[in-house]
C-alpha cells in the first residue's frame, strides 16, 4: 500500500462546490457528475467533492469538518491569494497573520470546509 494524494470533501451540492473551486483555483474539474466532481491540481493533488447523500457507507462526521493547506513561497504570495480569494467572494474566516507555524489566512468553501493558505515559518538553525 502507498499513501494517496486524494482528499474527498462531503458536500451538499457537487455542482455548486465545483463552481466555487473552479472560480477560486482557476482549474476546471476533470470529472463531474450530479453526485461527484474531481479536480487535479499541479503536482497531482486531487480534490473530490462527493454528494453527502450518496456516501456509502454513510459518514458519521459533519460536513465542513476538514481543512486543506495550500503552500506559498512567501508572505506576499499569501497576501495576494487572500486578496484574490476575497475579491472572488470566498468567505474569509481569518485575515493574514503570523502564527507559530507561519504566515497564514483561512477561508471557507460553501460547505464550511476550511482552506488554509500559508507560508511555513523558518525553522531555527
Amino acid at each position: 500500500m502507498k499513501p494517496s494524494n486524494f482528499v474527498l470533501f462531503y458536500v451538499k451540492s457537487p455542482a455548486a462546490s465545483a463552481a466555487f473551486y473552479e472560480k477560486l483555483l482557476g482549474y476546471k474539474p476533470v470529472e463531474q457528475s450530479p453526485g461527484f466532481a474531481m479536480f487535479v491540481m499541479p503536482g497531482g493533488f486531487k480534490l473530490g467533492l462527493w454528494l453527502d447523500s450518496e456516501i456509502d457507507p454513510p459518514a458519521n462526521g459533519r460536513i465542513g469538518g476538514a481543512e486543506i493547506m495550500f503552500d506559498c513561497d512567501d508572505d506576499a504570495a499569501v497576501d495576494a491569494t487572500h486578496a484574490d480569494w476575497a475579491a472572488k467572494g470566498a468567505e474569509i474566516l481569518q485575515t493574514p497573520r503570523q502564527m507559530d507555524f507561519g504566515y497564514t489566512f483561512t477561508a471557507a468553501d460553501p460547505d464550511g470546509h476550511r482552506l488554509r493558505v500559508y507560508r511555513r515559518a523558518e525553522e531555527p538553525v
